[in-house]
């Protein structure tokens, strides 16, 4: 492996060994499996679980790591192409970039949407000019339409508590005070279909997740012997779900859109996940969220403290599922 952009470069084998890998490295670290091994962090946007997890599995690992968030304690870097930088960007990510990779034998990058351009967010097309600066292993932090760390995660945390291959697994939109990006939804709805579960995407009118991620999705569901489809219908999505995956993401009829999606989402109070969601759900199932997550907005207290959340298991597993994306791009 010498790049981790997308869980969709993975066969089901591949990430089902490195599923296995991060839980052989979960209880025995190898701590010298890395020794002067250095990964270089770039966080255009903020972090919790994907700054901490890395930086503490590489020094389980043996190895470093630097951390650059640009105008904070670095120069601003620009990152538009044919840019006339006479602004308070002092430095383009042309030179930057391909900079920060000589210092390292790894570089990881998060760079969320535009949110203005859906067709340029689909295409990845900040992403890609990123990739094709770095001549190291790369490693997508959070990209405009994926978040693969996080996916892999989420796969891992359903293997180790015994969640059925042929599943169903709710992927559902719920509210949010502000727009937010399409990037773990989409990484989620794909590595549940990879996965061959039985995928329903649960969204208000005017939320649907773009056609080029459902297609994308269905593909892998058909490679798989999974399935995919999307409603709008509470009752009928949440009927014998296995697992609730919660996550709030902004509107694509409204894309770049502030006021318009502010407008859909003004009577959607009621997408708050609550202890009734689960009333005709599987007798077993479990909620999940990527967090951060907004308390009594978008899930209520009585889902997240209750013995049906998983979310602090699946943020416990973004160490050791990173541990295993390192290990393999650099252990030798």
């Amino acid at each position: 492996m010498k790049r981790f952009l997308d869980l969709a470069d993975l066969d089901r084998e591949a990430v089902l060994d490195l599923i296995e890998l991060a839980t052989r490295l979960e209880h025995h670290p190898e701590p010298q499996a890395l020794a002067g091994k250095i990964l270089g962090l770039v966080f255009f946007n903020p972090s919790l679980r994907t700054l901490s997890s890395f930086q503490a599995g590489m020094a389980r690992l043996g190895g470093s790591s630097f951390v650059i968030t640009p105008g904070q304690g670095t120069w601003q870097l620009e990152t538009r192409l044919g840019a006339v930088m006479d602004a308070d960007r002092a430095e383009h990510v042309r030179e930057g970039i391909p900079v920060l990779a000589s210092y390292c034998d790894a570089l990881g990058i998060r760079a969320f949407a535009d949110g203005k351009n859906l067709e340029s967010d689909l295409a990845e097309t900040q992403f890609a000019e990123f990739a094709r600066l770095v001549d190291k292993p790369l490693i997508n932090l959070e990209s405009a339409m994926n978040h693969p760390c996080q996916a892999l995660a989420d796969w891992k945390t359903m293997e180790e508590i015994g969640v059925p291959q042929r599943a169903k697994f709710v992927l559902s939109w719920v509210t949010h005070p502000r727009v937010t990006p399409i990037a773990v939804p989409s990484a989620t709805v794909h590595m549940a279909a990879h996965r061959g579960m039985e995928v329903v995407v649960l969204r208000p009118e005017g939320f649907a997740l773009p056609p080029e991620i459902m297609d994308k999705a269905r593909a892998a569901a058909a490679a798989s012997g999974g399935s995919v489809r999307e409603t709008s219908q509470r009752d009928d999505a949440l009927a014998g779900a296995h697992v609730i995956y919660a996550k709030e993401w902004g509107s694509t009829t409204h894309y770049g859109d502030t006021a318009g999606d502010a407008a859909l989402r003004a009577n959607l109070a009621d997408w708050r996940v609550r202890d009734d969601w689960f009333a005709n759900t599987h007798a077993d199932c479990k909620f999940m969220h990527c967090l951060p997550v907004r308390r009594n907005v978008a899930v209520a207290d009585e889902v997240l403290d209750g013995s049906r959340s998983i979310v602090q298991r699946e943020a416990h597993n973004r160490l050791p599922a990173q541990m295993a994306v390192l290990h393999r791009l650099l252990a030798r």
